[in-house]
């Protein structure tokens, strides 16, 4: 009786599926795609690219790549696009990273202290950025630039052109300081002063206005013009300001 078990069991185990046999180049998800390294003010970001994959980047973002991974300066846009993101404040020219003779690594990080955060765009909103804002996206976005109206481009900070995102792929943004998300629900309100604004849809209203009940108070509390967002949305802020790091540094200067 023993014997005739052992061989049904058998029987049985011959007769389940064998798994798949892994392929030679299996696809990675967006979590084995891209990893923060270091998080906090020295963020660097690992991108593991596919072969024949790109991912554009912002001007001198590449610390190290694979052999097989090639680098070059690409105008996004043409010439006119160059123009407007030198205009908002963002370089000329980006980065294209490109993985030739089969799948490499890249590693990235911004110019100055700052977290990083990746935004997935699925083709129906757009985001606009602040100055710098931009850090790296995937082959499937585009970016352009954005002319603000009169009122927002003299007082909201970010200037007359701001940088805009569409398309399908994964955006990367950067700050100064850490990044937290605000979410807003449908007519909720919030005041968020300018130099800390990072990213928001480009769908969400927000107006300009005064921080304080007059110019004097605006004056006399440090703070001047702020953006009053409306929802439903999220948005982005950065925990400093690079305006008042750029006061206090001034401060120390010999002579002042």
């Amino acid at each position: 009786m023993a014997d005739m078990f052992a061989d049904y069991k058998k029987g049985l185990k011959e007769k389940q599926p064998r798994p798949e046999q892994p392929t030679d180049t299996p696809v990675a998800s967006d979590s084995e795609k891209f990893e923060f390294l270091h998080r906090g003010a020295f963020t660097m970001l690992r991108v593991r690219l596919a072969a024949e994959e790109r991912i554009k980047a912002e001007s001198d973002a590449m610390v190290a790549m694979s052999s097989n991974v090639s680098v070059e300066g690409k105008l996004e846009g043409g010439v006119l696009g160059g123009l407007g993101r030198m205009l908002s404040g963002e370089k000329f020219f980006f980065q294209t990273l490109h993985a030739q003779r089969g799948p490499g690594e890249v590693y990235l990080s911004p110019a100055i202290p700052g977290d990083l955060m990746d935004i997935e765009l699925d083709g129906s909103r757009s985001y606009v950025l602040q100055k710098d804002g931009f850090f790296a996206g995937t082959e499937g976005l585009t970016i352009t630039t954005k002319m603000q109206n009169l009122t927002k481009g003299l007082f909201s900070g970010e200037g007359f052109f701001v940088i805009r995102v569409s398309g399908r792929g994964t955006l990367f943004v950067s700050s100064y300081g850490a990044i937290h998300p605000i979410e807003l629900g449908a007519g909720e309100e919030i005041i968020i002063d300018n130099a800390h604004l990072v990213a928001w849809p480009e769908t969400m209203e927000y107006r300009i206005e005064k921080a304080a009940s007059g110019w004097v108070s605006s004056f006399t509390s440090g703070e001047g013009l702020v953006c009053r967002f409306r929802g439903p949305g999220r948005v982005l802020i950065q925990t400093r300001n690079p305006r008042g790091f750029a006061s206090w540094i001034r401060h120390l200067m010999p002579g002042k």
